[in-house]
This record gives structure tokens, sequence and C-alpha cells, in this order.
């Protein structure tokens, strides 16, 4: 905008310059006429002389001159006329704001900018034919007020071929909060899909960017959402999937609704639910039919194929119906976006998401004062930004800090690992008091974070980025009910190093934050590979041990992890009087904990933080 301003300014000198030489040659004409009739002296002639060779000078330059302003004023107000036919293809009509004052809207100040409007367009029209280019259509029917010209021209930049320019016009367009609503909505109906989605990851971004979704086609005759959901699970291939994944997906087109609905125990989970699955098995959750659909969904997702049977069989509009009916349901609506992130893995669906709008959910989704939806969102949006974004991030990969587009330069990365019946987010919550359980305080980040990574560490250590990890154990998903052979821990490993690498893991340093690895002759064994690996490369380890017992129910407590298990001969071991479930759960930002946790990474990182 400052380039305009100045453009104009410089403009207007000139103005003033050519009005004064303008002025004297009229005087000066004036002068000469109205002397008497001198005799023909040579003197008299020189001068008549000298006054055409001035005016023609002055005429000539002025007419370079307007030439040069003609063609700068065109350069600068042309615009792209393809985007002015996709408006015309839009159902939206908008207004403009107009004084109900009728002598302003009629007076001398209305009538003059008109007709400099017809002036203006009258110029251009003029270069157009001067300079042989296409006179741009929306200035030849469009009075163009001065703030609607930024609108077009951030619109115009943010189609430029320069990548620099475009993400300035995001940033220029995510940082306006004055427009008119009408202003806003032009710009999310021309807009490009690169911008729209560099808007849904900017945090200042106003909501009026994003359209409402597209109205969802009716519900075929005699059917039922959770029909629909199970045809479409029906109409994916059974190939390329492991035997558990066949199993429960035959599982649920076989069995009735009713009896799927009876059964105990029916949130599986692909992801790692931890402790809230145990505690599902006192109670018949609600919407068990269509979780049980989703969660068999999620894993076909994974395979590109599939994720284009997804989308060929309406299944992008059939989720929005779902989402939208469940919006009560937040462990429906985690599974569905699940799905979506995993589509948008595959950059040749970023069309058709986009246009199902489901941009709109997301950036709404986004704002959500609960982390795990909001990160949820996250995931989907940073698969979907291909301009800045050469990272990919898979199922079970969530990053906590930064979730928004930053100018921020990130030094290393931190990734958190929970343990057996763990979880990507409440494993790393802060403690649980009685204060939380009976004033439901955990939507105020200020009194209650239920994921302490994001919303304390990322405020200590801008510069990192923050990823939580989550992946399936034997005692905390589905596949304690499969029937055949469950995966080994080389194959989870592999699953998962190929996960972290798509996300550029390994690009920067790394500081690994894990909880409760488990203890069996196959975890001793990567202990001690562990072990050697860490002294040779000389790498700084820090270790919490528990000295309290655990209670498991009202009857039992057991001592999970003894001190001398928790040594591992390397690195500084601090017992610290909490039990196993507490050990990375600080009571508060200020617990011992907490600050210990993080005056270590940033020593580990003092160099690389400098930098």
């Amino acid at each position: 905008m400052s380039s305009i301003l100045s453009t104009f300014h410089f403009s207007r000198a000139f103005s003033h310059q050519r009005m004064s030489l303008a002025t004297y040659c009229i005087i000066c004409c004036r002068r000469i006429g109205t002397l008497t009739p001198p005799p023909k002296s040579t003197t008299y002639w020189r001068d008549i002389r000298n006054v055409i060779k001035f005016t023609g000078s002055l005429i000539l330059g002025g007419s370079l001159f307007l030439t040069y302003e003609v063609w700068a004023l065109k350069k600068s107000l042309t615009l792209d006329t393809q985007v002015v036919e996709r408006e015309k293809m839009k159902s939206y009509i908008y207004v403009h704001t107009v004084s109900l004052d009728d002598r302003e809207n009629y007076g001398i100040t209305y009538q003059a900018r008109k007709e400099l409007h017809k002036a203006v367009r009258k110029v251009l029209a003029t270069s157009a034919k001067i300079l042989r280019g296409p006179f741009a259509d929306p200035f030849s029917t469009v009075d163009v007020e001065d703030h609607e010209c930024a609108v077009w021209l951030l619109l115009r930049k943010s189609q430029s071929g320069d990548r620099a320019a475009r993400l300035q016009s995001v940033q220029e367009m995510s940082e306006t909060h004055h427009w008119h609503d009408y202003q806003y909505r032009i710009i999310a109906q021309a807009c490009d899909l690169r911008t729209l989605i560099g808007l849904a990851r900017s945090k200042e971004s106003d909501p009026r960017f994003f359209l409402p979704p597209p109205p969802l086609p009716s519900l075929k005759e005699d059917s039922s959402i959770e029909e629909e959901l199970r045809q479409l699970l029906a109409s994916l291939p059974q190939t390329e999937l492991d035997e558990c994944i066949q199993y429960f997906t035959s599982l649920a087109l076989s069995e009735s609704s009713q009896s799927l609905a009876a059964q105990k125990g029916g949130l599986w989970c692909f992801g790692g639910n931890g402790l809230p699955y145990a505690e599902s098995f006192g109670e018949v959750p609600s919407a068990t039919v269509e979780m049980f659909c989703l969660e068999a969904l999620v894993k076909h997702s994974e395979i590109s194929t599939h994720c284009d049977q997804i989308e060929a069989n309406g299944g992008l509009q059939l989720l929005q119906r779902l989402y939208q009916l469940h919006k009560d349901c937040p462990k429906i609506q985690r599974n569905i976006m699940r799905i979506i992130g995993n589509m948008a893995l595959n950059e040749h669906l970023h069309s058709t998401i986009v246009r199902s709008g489901w941009v709109s959910i997301l950036a709404e989704a986004m704002k959500s004062p609960r982390i795990m939806e909001a990160s949820h969102a996250a995931r989907t949006l940073a698969n979907l930004d291909r301009e800045t974004m050469r990272e990919k991030y898979h199922d079970g990969v969530y990053v906590l800090h930064p979730q928004y587009r930053t100018s921020q330069p990130i030094k290393a990365d931190v990734l958190f690992i929970h343990g057996l019946m763990g979880a990507a987010f409440k494993t790393w919550r802060q403690q649980d008091s009685e204060q939380v359980l009976t004033e439901k305080i955990l939507e105020d980040e200020a009194r209650y974070t239920t994921c302490w990574p994001k919303t304390w560490l990322a405020r200590d250590c801008p510069a990192l980025r923050i990823i939580s990890v989550e992946y399936d154990t034997s005692l905390s998903d589905w596949r304690t009910r499969c029937p055949v052979e469950r995966k080994s821990i080389a194959f989870r490993s592999n699953e998962l190093l190929r996960k972290l690498r798509a996300a550029g893991v390994g690009e920067r340093p790394v500081i690994w934050v894990s909880h409760s690895m488990g203890d069996s002759p196959a975890l001793k064994t990567l202990q001690d590979d562990f072990l050697e690996f860490a002294k040779d490369k000389n790498f700084q380890v820090l270790n919490f041990v528990e000295t309290l017992p655990t209670y498991i129910g009202s009857m039992i407590k057991l001592h999970v992890v003894p001190v001398e298990s928790a040594d591992l001969g390397i690195g500084d071991l601090i017992p610290v009087d909490v039990d196993h479930l507490n050990i990375c759960k600080p009571k508060k930002k200020d617990a011992f904990l907490y600050q210990r946790t993080l005056q270590f990474i940033c020593e580990t990182l003092a160099k690389d933080l400098e930098n």
C-alpha cells in the first residue's frame, strides 16, 4: 500500500508542476495578446517564435508525460479478468454501503467523483488503444473506490508468479480488520486455493474471509446417515489392508445397527485412546455404529487409492454432514478430522477438499479452545498448505507449535512420545486436582491446560517445533480384540519412523521426551542398544523417577517403575514425589517438573537457539 501512496504523491507533485507551467503559458499569451501591436521588429518576431517554441515543447513534454502517466495508471489498475468472470459465476450478491443522506449522494462531491471516474475510464480506454493493450473490463462499468482498489490489488498480488509477493499479500489480508463485510466476501469468493488456505493458517484472519460450506446434497429416500456411512465403507476395496482392518471392516458391515449399539467397548481407537478407552468399558457410548465405521474409515484413508474412492463416492459431503450433526461429540469429530487430514496428504484431492467447504470448518476449528480439536485441524491445514510447507503430517503426528504460519525461524524439534495406555494429548496434561474435577475449568488455559507442551513450552520457547506422537499399543487399542496376530515392535517402529521422516524430523536438532516405555525383554534389548549409541554420540539425558505408588482402582497400589529400573546409567536421575501417572503431569507452570524440563531443553539447545 505504501508504494501505491508514494506513486500517488509523486504524480500529484508533477500535476502541480504541469499546472504552474500551463498557467505561465496562458499568462504569457494573454500579456502578448493585450499589447498594442508594435511594429514588426526583429525583437517582436523573436519573442513570438520563442513563445511558440516554448508552447510546442510544453505540449510535447506534456504529451509524453501524459502517455507515461496513462501507461503507469493502466499497469497499476489492470486486473485479471478471469477473476471477474469467476465472480459472475457465483450466486452471491454484494451491496455497496451507501449513505442515506441524499445531499451526500447527489451533491457536488458525488458528481465530481462521477466525472473523475468517467475521465479515468476514458484515459484507460485511450491508453489501451495507443499501447495496443487490453482494457480491463471491470473499469469499463464499475466505479472503483479507494478502499475497493486495495482489495482488488491484493487479490491480483495473491496470484502473482512471485512466491514472496503471494505470501505478503496473504499476510496483509490477514492483518486487515477495517473492511466492510462485502469486501471480505469478495476475497473469499475470488481468491484461489493457495490464498484461502493461507488465510486459514494465519492467526489473525477475519472469519468473514471464509464462505459457509455449500449446501449438502439431500439424503437418499428411505436412507439415513448411518446407512450411507456403511455404504461408503462397503464401496472401498478390501485389498492392501492388514488382517485386523479387514476383520473389523467385515464386522462393521455384517452386524446390524441394533447389535452394534448394544455392544460395550465400541470405542476402539486406532491412535491410542489410553485411559478413556479403559473407562469406556463401563458404559455404552453414544453413536457407536458411526464411531465404529469411522474408525475403519480412518485406516482406509491411509491408502491413497482408497482416498480417491471416498472422494468419488461423496465421502467429503457425508463426513461433513456427520461432523455438523455431532457437534456435541468431540470423539466423532476428531475421527472425521483424521480422515480429512489423511486425504489431504494427497495433493490431487486438495481442490475437491476446498470446494466441498472444509477449509471454513477447519479455520473455525483452529481457533477452538480445545487443544485436541485445534491440533487436528492444524494438521489437516498444514497438509493442504503446499505454499509454505514441505513436511507432511501423517495420522498420529500432531504439531503443537507452531500451528499457524509464522515468520519465527524454527531452530530445533521437541518430540513427545507417550507410553503404554497413553495418548498424544492427555498424557501431557496438567496434573488433575479437585478444583479441575469439580469446577470443569478444562478450557481455561490460565487456570488449567490439557496439554502443557502446547500451552507452556510453546510460549517459553517459540523457536521450537513441538510435535506429539500417537501410536497403537497392545494395551490401549482395538487390536486387543483382533483374532489375528498383532504387529511387532519392529513393525510399529518402522511405521513411526516413516511418519517422522515425512514430517521432516531429523533435519534439525531433536530432543525426545518420553514416558513409561514399558519393561520387556524386547524393550530391554532396545534400551541397551540406545545406551551404547547415546554414549558414543555423547547425548544429554535427564531422567525423572516416581517415588510414590500408583493406585489401580481402590484396592491395588503398585510401584510401576522403581528407582533401579529407571536408572539408565547415563545422565541425571531425579526422584520426584509423585506416582507413575503424574510423573509427566506438572501441577503448575512453576512446578519443579516443568521448570527442570525447560532448563534441560534450553541448556541442551543453547547454541542452536542463539543462532
